[in-house]
Protein backbone atom coordinates (compact mmCIF):
# COMPACT_ATOMS: atom_id res chain seq x y z
CA UNK A 1 0.00 0.00 0.00
CA UNK A 2 1.55 2.92 -0.82
CA UNK A 3 1.87 5.98 1.78
CA UNK A 4 -0.30 8.73 0.89
CA UNK A 5 -3.32 9.00 -2.14
CA UNK A 6 -2.12 11.94 -2.89
CA UNK A 7 1.33 14.06 -3.19
CA UNK A 8 1.47 17.55 -4.62
CA UNK A 9 4.63 19.09 -5.14
CA UNK A 10 4.42 22.55 -4.80
CA UNK A 11 3.42 25.27 -2.72
CA UNK A 12 1.90 27.98 -5.41
CA UNK A 13 -1.69 26.87 -6.63
CA UNK A 14 -0.88 23.62 -5.24
CA UNK A 15 -1.91 24.27 -1.84
CA UNK A 16 -5.47 24.16 -2.75
CA UNK A 17 -5.19 20.91 -4.89
CA UNK A 18 -3.85 19.70 -1.57
CA UNK A 19 -6.24 21.36 0.96
CA UNK A 20 -8.75 20.13 -0.95
CA UNK A 21 -7.45 16.54 -1.52
CA UNK A 22 -6.95 16.42 2.51
CA UNK A 23 -10.91 17.82 3.15
CA UNK A 24 -12.00 14.90 0.65
CA UNK A 25 -10.71 12.32 3.12
CA UNK A 26 -7.11 11.50 1.21
CA UNK A 27 -4.27 11.10 3.04
CA UNK A 28 -2.43 13.82 1.54
CA UNK A 29 1.02 14.88 1.15
CA UNK A 30 2.46 18.66 0.15
CA UNK A 31 6.19 18.72 -0.53
CA UNK A 32 7.06 22.97 -0.50
CA UNK A 33 10.63 23.59 0.50
CA UNK A 34 9.83 27.17 0.26
CA UNK A 35 7.27 29.35 2.04
CA UNK A 36 3.74 28.50 0.92
CA UNK A 37 1.96 30.21 -1.31
CA UNK A 38 4.19 30.18 -4.20
CA UNK A 39 5.70 33.22 -7.03
CA UNK A 40 2.68 35.43 -6.74
CA UNK A 41 2.46 35.77 -2.97
CA UNK A 42 6.29 35.86 -2.14
CA UNK A 43 8.26 36.79 -5.18
CA UNK A 44 5.70 38.04 -7.76
CA UNK A 45 2.79 39.83 -8.53
CA UNK A 46 1.70 40.44 -4.37
CA UNK A 47 4.54 42.32 -3.78
CA UNK A 48 5.16 43.55 -7.20
CA UNK A 49 1.84 45.29 -6.96
CA UNK A 50 2.65 46.62 -4.06
CA UNK A 51 5.79 48.32 -4.99
CA UNK A 52 3.24 49.55 -7.75
CA UNK A 53 1.24 51.68 -5.72
CA UNK A 54 3.67 53.62 -3.88
CA UNK A 55 5.03 54.20 -7.36
CA UNK A 56 1.30 55.71 -8.39
CA UNK A 57 1.03 57.40 -4.87
CA UNK A 58 4.15 59.25 -5.56
CA UNK A 59 2.83 60.21 -9.30
CA UNK A 60 -0.14 61.20 -7.95
CA UNK A 61 1.27 64.13 -5.67
CA UNK A 62 3.74 64.84 -8.79
CA UNK A 63 0.72 65.17 -10.95
CA UNK A 64 -1.23 67.20 -8.80
CA UNK A 65 -0.58 70.96 -10.17
CA UNK A 66 -2.46 69.72 -13.19
CA UNK A 67 -5.78 69.37 -10.84
CA UNK A 68 -4.46 72.94 -9.25
CA UNK A 69 -3.90 70.89 -6.23
CA UNK A 70 -0.81 72.35 -4.55
CA UNK A 71 1.38 69.77 -3.06
CA UNK A 72 4.74 68.67 -3.18
CA UNK A 73 6.57 65.57 -2.56
CA UNK A 74 8.72 65.15 0.18
CA UNK A 75 10.15 62.00 0.10
CA UNK A 76 9.85 58.19 -0.35
CA UNK A 77 10.53 55.64 2.05
CA UNK A 78 11.24 52.94 0.45
CA UNK A 79 13.19 51.00 2.98
CA UNK A 80 9.52 51.17 5.05
CA UNK A 81 7.90 50.14 2.29
CA UNK A 82 9.51 46.88 1.81
CA UNK A 83 9.45 46.10 5.07
CA UNK A 84 5.60 46.24 5.49
CA UNK A 85 5.35 44.53 2.12
CA UNK A 86 7.82 41.66 3.38
CA UNK A 87 6.31 41.46 7.10
CA UNK A 88 2.66 41.23 5.51
CA UNK A 89 2.98 38.69 2.62
CA UNK A 90 5.55 36.77 5.12
CA UNK A 91 2.93 36.77 7.73
CA UNK A 92 0.39 35.61 5.05
CA UNK A 93 2.67 32.75 3.91
CA UNK A 94 3.21 31.67 7.75
CA UNK A 95 -0.33 31.44 8.50
CA UNK A 96 -0.69 29.14 5.60
CA UNK A 97 2.11 27.42 6.78
CA UNK A 98 0.32 26.77 9.95
CA UNK A 99 -3.12 26.22 9.25
CA UNK A 100 -1.41 23.52 6.57
CA UNK A 101 -0.05 21.84 9.33
CA UNK A 102 -2.77 21.41 11.88
CA UNK A 103 -4.93 20.08 9.16
CA UNK A 104 -6.64 16.83 9.21
CA UNK A 105 -4.74 14.29 6.76
CA UNK A 106 -2.91 16.32 5.32
CA UNK A 107 1.41 16.36 6.00
CA UNK A 108 3.53 19.05 4.94
CA UNK A 109 6.84 18.58 3.72
CA UNK A 110 9.65 20.90 3.19
CA UNK A 111 12.18 19.27 1.43
CA UNK A 112 13.08 19.42 -1.94
CA UNK A 113 11.87 16.41 -3.72
CA UNK A 114 12.92 14.28 -6.72
CA UNK A 115 11.46 11.06 -8.54
CA UNK A 116 12.62 7.83 -8.18
CA UNK A 117 10.37 6.41 -10.24
CA UNK A 118 7.05 6.88 -11.41
CA UNK A 119 5.21 6.41 -7.71
CA UNK A 120 8.28 6.98 -5.56
CA UNK A 121 9.57 10.29 -4.41
CA UNK A 122 12.92 10.95 -2.35
CA UNK A 123 12.50 13.56 0.28
CA UNK A 124 16.10 13.94 1.65
CA UNK A 125 16.81 10.74 2.14
CA UNK A 126 13.24 9.36 2.93
CA UNK A 127 11.15 7.81 0.39
CA UNK A 128 7.52 8.10 0.20
CA UNK A 129 5.16 6.34 -2.56
CA UNK A 130 1.92 7.68 -3.45
CA UNK A 131 -1.30 6.69 -6.11
CA UNK A 132 -1.07 9.77 -7.50
CA UNK A 133 1.06 12.85 -7.81
CA UNK A 134 0.59 16.38 -8.95
CA UNK A 135 3.27 18.69 -10.19
CA UNK A 136 2.93 22.19 -9.58
CA UNK A 137 6.64 23.55 -8.79
CA UNK A 138 5.75 26.74 -11.22
CA UNK A 139 8.79 28.92 -12.77
CA UNK A 140 11.91 30.92 -12.08
CA UNK A 141 13.45 33.86 -14.04
CA UNK A 142 15.70 32.70 -17.00
CA UNK A 143 19.06 33.77 -16.83
CA UNK A 144 20.94 33.23 -20.29
CA UNK A 145 24.57 32.10 -21.42
CA UNK A 146 25.04 36.11 -21.62
CA UNK A 147 29.09 36.76 -21.77
CA UNK A 148 30.25 37.53 -18.56
CA UNK A 149 27.06 37.79 -16.95
CA UNK A 150 27.75 34.80 -14.18
CA UNK A 151 30.69 37.01 -13.05
CA UNK A 152 28.66 40.17 -11.91
CA UNK A 153 25.99 40.58 -9.53
CA UNK A 154 23.28 40.83 -11.61
CA UNK A 155 19.54 41.11 -10.26
CA UNK A 156 16.40 38.92 -11.29
CA UNK A 157 12.84 40.27 -10.52
CA UNK A 158 12.90 38.22 -7.09
CA UNK A 159 15.93 40.15 -5.81
CA UNK A 160 14.78 43.59 -7.15
CA UNK A 161 11.32 43.49 -5.56
CA UNK A 162 12.84 43.47 -2.35
CA UNK A 163 15.68 45.87 -2.30
CA UNK A 164 15.16 48.56 0.07
CA UNK A 165 17.36 51.05 -0.98
CA UNK A 166 16.88 51.84 -5.13
CA UNK A 167 19.72 51.94 -6.78
CA UNK A 168 21.04 55.05 -8.42
CA UNK A 169 20.86 53.28 -11.76
CA UNK A 170 19.33 50.40 -13.29
CA UNK A 171 20.30 48.93 -16.63
CA UNK A 172 17.06 46.63 -17.24
CA UNK A 173 17.87 43.30 -19.54
CA UNK A 174 14.03 42.74 -21.42
CA UNK A 175 11.00 44.67 -22.21
CA UNK A 176 8.70 42.06 -20.94
CA UNK A 177 5.66 42.60 -18.49
CA UNK A 178 8.53 41.89 -15.53
CA UNK A 179 10.54 44.48 -17.20
CA UNK A 180 8.36 47.36 -17.59
CA UNK A 181 6.78 47.38 -14.15
CA UNK A 182 9.55 47.14 -12.57
CA UNK A 183 11.16 50.19 -14.43
CA UNK A 184 8.21 52.04 -13.86
CA UNK A 185 8.30 51.21 -10.01
CA UNK A 186 12.24 51.99 -10.38
CA UNK A 187 11.72 54.91 -12.27
CA UNK A 188 9.12 56.55 -10.45
CA UNK A 189 11.00 56.47 -6.98
CA UNK A 190 14.21 57.92 -8.33
CA UNK A 191 16.34 55.43 -10.33
CA UNK A 192 17.53 56.61 -13.58
CA UNK A 193 16.29 52.96 -15.81
CA UNK A 194 17.49 52.17 -18.65
CA UNK A 195 15.72 49.47 -21.21
CA UNK A 196 17.27 47.16 -23.76
CA UNK A 197 14.71 44.91 -25.66
CA UNK A 198 15.81 42.64 -28.92
CA UNK A 199 12.43 43.43 -30.37
CA UNK A 200 11.22 46.48 -31.83
CA UNK A 201 8.89 47.84 -29.10
CA UNK A 202 8.49 46.71 -25.50
CA UNK A 203 6.11 44.68 -24.44
CA UNK A 204 6.07 42.77 -27.93
CA UNK A 205 3.40 40.36 -26.99
CA UNK A 206 0.81 43.13 -27.35
CA UNK A 207 -1.17 43.98 -30.10
CA UNK A 208 0.90 45.88 -32.10
CA UNK A 209 -0.72 49.36 -31.76
CA UNK A 210 -0.45 49.16 -27.94
CA UNK A 211 2.80 47.99 -28.09
CA UNK A 212 3.77 50.80 -30.26
CA UNK A 213 1.90 53.50 -27.71
CA UNK A 214 3.54 52.05 -24.88
CA UNK A 215 7.13 51.93 -26.42
CA UNK A 216 6.38 55.89 -26.93
CA UNK A 217 5.36 56.76 -23.50
CA UNK A 218 8.07 54.24 -21.44
CA UNK A 219 10.60 56.29 -24.04
CA UNK A 220 9.71 59.35 -22.01
CA UNK A 221 10.63 58.01 -18.73
CA UNK A 222 13.29 55.71 -19.92
CA UNK A 223 16.08 55.46 -21.83
CA UNK A 224 15.16 52.65 -24.37
CA UNK A 225 16.71 50.80 -27.21
CA UNK A 226 14.76 48.47 -28.73
CA UNK A 227 15.91 45.64 -31.17
CA UNK A 228 19.34 45.36 -29.40
CA UNK A 229 20.50 42.64 -28.30
CA UNK A 230 22.47 42.29 -25.73
CA UNK A 231 25.73 40.82 -26.00
CA UNK A 232 27.81 41.14 -23.03
CA UNK A 233 27.83 42.46 -19.24
CA UNK A 234 31.05 43.60 -17.47
CA UNK A 235 31.94 45.05 -14.19
CA UNK A 236 33.14 48.81 -14.41
CA UNK A 237 33.86 51.12 -11.79
CA UNK A 238 31.47 50.60 -8.89
CA UNK A 239 29.04 49.15 -11.56
CA UNK A 240 28.45 47.41 -14.75
CA UNK A 241 28.90 48.12 -18.36
CA UNK A 242 25.60 45.99 -20.73
CA UNK A 243 27.53 45.55 -24.03
CA UNK A 244 24.52 45.28 -26.71
CA UNK A 245 24.37 45.31 -30.47
CA UNK A 246 21.60 45.87 -33.54
CA UNK A 247 20.58 43.29 -36.51
CA UNK A 248 22.97 44.81 -38.60
CA UNK A 249 26.02 45.05 -36.21
CA UNK A 250 25.61 48.78 -34.55
CA UNK A 251 27.13 48.08 -31.10
CA UNK A 252 25.91 50.22 -28.10
CA UNK A 253 27.46 50.57 -24.60
CA UNK A 254 25.32 51.62 -21.46
CA UNK A 255 25.89 51.77 -17.70
CA UNK A 256 24.44 51.27 -14.40
CA UNK A 257 25.01 50.92 -10.98
CA UNK A 258 22.82 47.56 -10.83
CA UNK A 259 21.66 45.23 -13.82
CA UNK A 260 17.90 43.68 -14.39
CA UNK A 261 17.65 40.36 -15.74
CA UNK A 262 14.12 40.03 -17.08
CA UNK A 263 14.60 37.74 -19.91
CA UNK A 264 11.41 35.67 -19.23
CA UNK A 265 10.86 32.60 -17.06
CA UNK A 266 11.63 29.01 -17.41
CA UNK A 267 9.87 25.89 -15.33
CA UNK A 268 11.30 25.39 -12.06
CA UNK A 269 12.34 21.19 -12.50
CA UNK A 270 15.56 21.47 -11.42
CA UNK A 271 16.37 18.50 -9.76
CA UNK A 272 12.79 17.07 -9.76
CA UNK A 273 14.02 13.76 -11.91
CA UNK A 274 11.15 13.82 -14.32
CA UNK A 275 12.90 11.31 -16.61
CA UNK A 276 12.55 8.95 -13.99
CA UNK A 277 8.90 8.72 -13.56
CA UNK A 278 8.81 8.81 -17.56
CA UNK A 279 7.27 12.62 -17.82
CA UNK A 280 7.79 13.89 -20.53
CA UNK A 281 8.55 17.92 -21.47
CA UNK A 282 8.78 19.93 -24.33
CA UNK A 283 11.64 21.97 -26.28
CA UNK A 284 11.59 24.64 -23.72
CA UNK A 285 11.48 22.38 -20.58
CA UNK A 286 8.03 22.48 -19.42
CA UNK A 287 6.05 19.52 -18.78
CA UNK A 288 3.85 18.21 -21.44
CA UNK A 289 0.11 17.76 -20.13
CA UNK A 290 -3.17 17.03 -22.11
CA UNK A 291 -6.35 18.90 -22.01
CA UNK A 292 -7.08 16.92 -18.63
CA UNK A 293 -3.81 18.04 -17.01
CA UNK A 294 -2.43 14.50 -17.16
CA UNK A 295 1.21 13.94 -17.81
CA UNK A 296 2.91 10.91 -19.96
CA UNK A 297 3.34 9.38 -16.43
CA UNK A 298 -0.19 7.36 -15.64
CA UNK A 299 -1.85 9.25 -12.66
CA UNK A 300 0.84 12.28 -12.72
CA UNK A 301 -0.98 15.74 -13.51
CA UNK A 302 0.76 18.93 -13.79
CA UNK A 303 -0.41 22.46 -13.46
CA UNK A 304 0.28 26.07 -13.29
CA UNK A 305 3.70 27.81 -14.84
CA UNK A 306 5.93 24.67 -14.53
CA UNK A 307 2.66 23.46 -17.36
CA UNK A 308 3.56 26.07 -19.71
CA UNK A 309 0.07 26.18 -20.25
CA UNK A 310 -0.04 30.43 -19.36
CA UNK A 311 2.26 31.63 -16.90
CA UNK A 312 -0.41 33.75 -15.39
CA UNK A 313 -1.30 33.03 -11.42
CA UNK A 314 -5.15 33.45 -12.89
CA UNK A 315 -4.64 30.80 -15.04
CA UNK A 316 -3.37 28.74 -12.33
CA UNK A 317 -6.32 28.93 -10.14
CA UNK A 318 -8.51 28.05 -13.14
CA UNK A 319 -6.06 25.09 -13.83
CA UNK A 320 -6.35 24.21 -9.66
CA UNK A 321 -10.36 23.48 -10.58
CA UNK A 322 -9.38 21.44 -13.05
CA UNK A 323 -6.96 19.56 -10.97
CA UNK A 324 -9.23 18.95 -8.11
CA UNK A 325 -12.39 17.32 -10.49
CA UNK A 326 -9.70 15.14 -11.82
CA UNK A 327 -6.85 14.12 -9.82
CA UNK A 328 -8.58 14.05 -6.06
CA UNK A 329 -12.35 13.40 -7.42
CA UNK A 330 -11.65 10.81 -10.44
CA UNK A 331 -13.45 12.71 -12.74
CA UNK A 332 -12.61 13.90 -16.28
CA UNK A 333 -12.97 17.80 -17.15
CA UNK A 334 -11.13 18.92 -20.30
CA UNK A 335 -9.58 22.27 -19.12
CA UNK A 336 -10.89 25.54 -20.95
CA UNK A 337 -8.74 28.51 -21.41
CA UNK A 338 -10.96 30.68 -23.65
CA UNK A 339 -10.45 34.02 -23.34
CA UNK A 340 -7.32 33.91 -21.37
CA UNK A 341 -6.87 37.65 -20.34
CA UNK A 342 -3.49 39.53 -19.08
CA UNK A 343 -2.72 42.72 -17.23
CA UNK A 344 0.61 44.73 -17.36
CA UNK A 345 0.52 47.27 -13.99
CA UNK A 346 2.50 50.26 -15.20
CA UNK A 347 0.96 53.64 -15.51
CA UNK A 348 -0.86 53.77 -17.88
CA UNK A 349 -1.81 49.95 -17.22
CA UNK A 350 -2.40 47.27 -20.25
CA UNK A 351 -4.88 44.69 -21.02
CA UNK A 352 -5.79 42.12 -23.35
CA UNK A 353 -8.12 39.35 -24.08
CA UNK A 354 -7.99 36.98 -27.71
CA UNK A 355 -6.13 37.85 -30.62
CA UNK A 356 -4.02 40.27 -31.70
CA UNK A 357 -4.47 42.21 -35.07
CA UNK A 358 -1.01 40.98 -35.40
CA UNK A 359 -2.74 37.38 -35.16
CA UNK A 360 -5.49 37.80 -37.16
CA UNK A 361 -3.62 39.42 -40.46
CA UNK A 362 -1.33 35.96 -40.35
CA UNK A 363 -4.00 33.78 -40.24
CA UNK A 364 -5.66 35.59 -43.02
CA UNK A 365 -8.72 36.29 -40.24
CA UNK A 366 -11.08 39.05 -41.71
CA UNK A 367 -11.97 40.73 -39.33
CA UNK A 368 -13.10 44.49 -38.58
CA UNK A 369 -11.41 47.28 -36.13
CA UNK A 370 -13.63 49.61 -33.24
CA UNK A 371 -11.90 52.09 -31.01
CA UNK A 372 -12.19 54.87 -29.01
CA UNK A 373 -9.43 57.00 -26.53
CA UNK A 374 -10.25 57.91 -23.30
CA UNK A 375 -9.44 61.79 -23.90
CA UNK A 376 -12.89 61.31 -26.14
CA UNK A 377 -14.86 59.96 -22.47
CA UNK A 378 -16.41 62.27 -20.08
CA UNK A 379 -14.55 60.72 -17.75
CA UNK A 380 -11.22 60.91 -19.33
CA UNK A 381 -11.50 64.32 -19.81
CA UNK A 382 -12.57 64.74 -15.81
CA UNK A 383 -9.58 62.88 -15.23
CA UNK A 384 -7.37 64.54 -17.95
CA UNK A 385 -6.13 61.28 -19.60
CA UNK A 386 -4.80 62.16 -22.74
CA UNK A 387 -3.15 59.10 -23.46
CA UNK A 388 -5.45 55.37 -23.98
CA UNK A 389 -7.48 53.98 -25.97
CA UNK A 390 -9.61 50.53 -26.13
CA UNK A 391 -9.19 48.48 -29.53
CA UNK A 392 -12.18 45.69 -30.45
CA UNK A 393 -11.22 43.26 -33.17
CA UNK A 394 -14.46 41.69 -34.22
CA UNK A 395 -15.52 38.71 -36.89
CA UNK A 396 -17.86 40.15 -39.78
CA UNK A 397 -20.50 38.07 -37.74
CA UNK A 398 -20.27 40.19 -34.68
CA UNK A 399 -18.06 37.52 -32.69
CA UNK A 400 -15.64 38.75 -30.18
CA UNK A 401 -12.26 38.05 -31.75
CA UNK A 402 -9.98 40.20 -29.41
CA UNK A 403 -9.62 43.63 -27.00
CA UNK A 404 -7.09 45.23 -26.12
CA UNK A 405 -7.06 48.28 -24.05
CA UNK A 406 -3.91 50.80 -22.97
CA UNK A 407 -4.85 53.72 -20.32
CA UNK A 408 -6.07 54.33 -16.63
CA UNK A 409 -7.02 50.93 -14.85
CA UNK A 410 -7.20 48.80 -17.99
CA UNK A 411 -7.21 45.67 -15.94
CA UNK A 412 -10.33 46.28 -14.53
CA UNK A 413 -11.96 47.60 -17.43
CA UNK A 414 -11.11 44.49 -19.67
CA UNK A 415 -13.28 42.31 -17.67
CA UNK A 416 -16.41 43.15 -19.43
CA UNK A 417 -15.16 41.74 -22.86
CA UNK A 418 -13.62 38.87 -21.06
CA UNK A 419 -17.13 37.54 -19.61
CA UNK A 420 -18.59 38.85 -23.35
CA UNK A 421 -15.85 36.10 -25.05
CA UNK A 422 -16.17 33.68 -22.56
CA UNK A 423 -19.80 33.27 -22.57
CA UNK A 424 -19.86 33.80 -26.96
CA UNK A 425 -21.66 37.55 -26.33
CA UNK A 426 -21.39 39.42 -29.69
CA UNK A 427 -19.97 42.70 -30.26
CA UNK A 428 -23.49 44.09 -30.57
CA UNK A 429 -24.73 42.56 -26.87
CA UNK A 430 -21.57 44.53 -25.38
CA UNK A 431 -22.54 48.01 -27.47
CA UNK A 432 -26.37 47.83 -26.62
CA UNK A 433 -25.57 47.32 -22.58
CA UNK A 434 -26.39 50.15 -20.90
CA UNK A 435 -23.41 51.77 -19.64
CA UNK A 436 -23.39 54.49 -16.60
CA UNK A 437 -22.57 57.83 -17.02
CA UNK A 438 -20.17 58.90 -16.73
CA UNK A 439 -18.07 56.22 -15.58
CA UNK A 440 -14.64 55.12 -17.59
CA UNK A 441 -16.50 52.07 -18.58
CA UNK A 442 -17.97 54.46 -21.45
CA UNK A 443 -14.86 54.22 -23.39
CA UNK A 444 -15.28 50.15 -23.86
CA UNK A 445 -18.87 50.71 -24.50
CA UNK A 446 -17.86 53.56 -27.66
CA UNK A 447 -14.84 50.79 -28.98
CA UNK A 448 -17.77 48.50 -29.22
CA UNK A 449 -20.77 50.56 -30.52
CA UNK A 450 -17.66 51.53 -33.17
CA UNK A 451 -17.17 48.23 -34.45
CA UNK A 452 -21.66 47.14 -33.84
CA UNK A 453 -24.77 47.56 -35.73
CA UNK A 454 -26.02 48.97 -32.89
CA UNK A 455 -23.68 52.11 -33.59
CA UNK A 456 -26.88 54.45 -34.87
CA UNK A 457 -25.75 57.45 -33.09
Amino acid sequence: MADFDLVVIGGGTGNNVAAAAAEAGLDTALVEPGPLGGTCLNRGCNPSKMLIQTANAANHVREAEQFHVDATLGGIDTAAVVDEMDDLLGGLSNKKEAAYREKTNLTLFKEYTEFVDERTLDLGGESITSEKVVVATGSQPIVPPIDGLSEVDYLTSQDALYLRNPPESLVILGGGYIAVELGYYFESVGTDVTIIEMMDSLVPREDGEVATAFTEIATERHDVYTGHRVTAVKEKDEGHAVHAETEDGAELTVEGSEVLVALGRRPTTDGLRLEAAGIEVDDRGFIESNKYLETSADNVWAQGDVAGNALFKHSGDHETRYTISNAVHDERRAVDFAAMPHTIFTEPQIAGVGSTEEQLREAGTTYSVGRAAYSDSAMGRAKKLDEGFVKVLAAPDGEILGTHIIGYEASTLLHEAVVAMRHGLSVDAVAGTIHAHPTLSKVVEAAFRDVSAESSY
